[in-house]
């Protein structure tokens, strides 16, 4: 299924968010990730959503979105189940990571196998929402990130509580969203305070080496329809990159998340680097169009893999350091 597919109509229109269970506020501090728990009492979380998510002990049992479950692996959680866009055997955010016994629920966007996941009672199902505008608004019409739709969801919530994460915004707030959610469910402080440190060491890596090269940066998905280009301020870890001094290429044709270009007018795109998606059309696919063919970063070999990070200290740690490195060792073309 296409990158982030939700995202092409949905980020668009929306794909998006739905009340969860347990007790409702709105307040405006809806989606500070406030959580808490006490060894061995009740435990709740107020999520991105306003919906205050609770359970009467501490969850253990913890089904994931793939993109929020490499976060919770990263800091020494392991959950019983995920799901997401593509299964973790092809998902190259899993390299390295420990996923013995986590169960895959399915193999595509919205394909969840609910009798596997009754199978698994979770404790809690955690997931993403995504804004549909540029000022966050949250559509509360729509399911979270990676339900099929308001049906599958509502089926879901009656397996257990869904909580839900703002995909949006500011990359820093979702790191430390995501952060505070792991250490609510037991996260080891240890590894949480060493993936921070390897953060601030590689946010000064690609600050150096962003400030060195002086490149631009083009983050984009293609396929047989045409190219995506990322909006830098529409996706949290490249906002927070253009923070961090990387200057990344904004998508001349308007609209939310993406600036989408048909191939007659895919020569358009420009960037001394370009940052592929790991789904969709890869590089001998590129060449073979001939409208991008000759792109300056294609031919001289500038393209690296765009993978998602996971917004958790430790994968930005990892994202960043490549990154430095690709800015360090390529040369300008524009």
């Amino acid at each position: 299924m296409k990158l982030r597919t939700v995202l092409l109509s949905a980020v668009a229109a929306s794909a998006l968010l739905l009340a969860g269970c347990s007790s409702t506020g709105a307040s405006d501090s809806a989606g500070s990730g406030s959580s808490s728990a006490a060894d061995g009492g009740a435990w709740s979380y107020k999520d991105a959503t306003g919906t205050t998510v609770k359970v009467d002990h501490t969850p253990k049992r913890v089904v994931v979105l793939n993109d929020i479950a490499i976060s919770f692996v990263e800091y020494g959680l392991h959950p019983v189940g995920t799901f997401g866009q593509i299964p973790m055997t092809q998902d190259k955010r899993f390299d390295g990571l420990d996923t013995d016994g986590i169960t895959q629920l399915g193999t595509a966007y919205g394909d969840i196998d609910l009798e596997k996941l009754a199978a698994l009672k979770p404790d809690l199902v955690v997931t993403s929402v995504y804004p549909k505008d540029e000022q966050g608004t949250l559509d509360s019409s729509e399911p979270g990130y990676g339900f099929k739709d308001t049906a599958q969801q509502k089926q879901i919530q009656a397996i257990a509580p869904v909580a839900q994460v703002k995909w949006g915004g500011k990359g820093l707030d979702v790191i430390k969203d995501i952060t505070g959610l792991a250490e609510s469910l037991g996260a080891e402080q240890s590894k949480v305070d060493a993936a921070e440190k390897r953060f601030d060491t590689a946010k000064t890596k690609l600050e150096s080496a962003a400030k060195e090269s002086d490149l631009t940066v083009v983050s984009m998905y293609a396929d047989g329809d045409g190219a995506y280009v990322t909006r830098p301020a529409d996706e949290p870890t490249l906002q927070m990159y253009t923070d961090f001094g990387v200057d990344l290429v904004n998508p001349k044709p308007k609209g939310f998340y993406w600036g989408i270009y048909s191939w007659e007018n895919a020569g358009q795109i420009t960037g001394d680097v370009i940052l592929l998606s790991q789904q969709g059309y890869q590089v001998a696919d590129l060449e073979k169009q001939p409208t991008f063919a000759d792109n300056k970063a294609l031919v001289a070999g500038q393209v690296h893999s765009w993978t998602f990070p996971a917004l958790d200290y430790a994968s930005q740690a990892d994202y960043m350091t490549d990154l430095a490195g690709w800015l360090s060792d390529s040369k300008k073309l524009s």
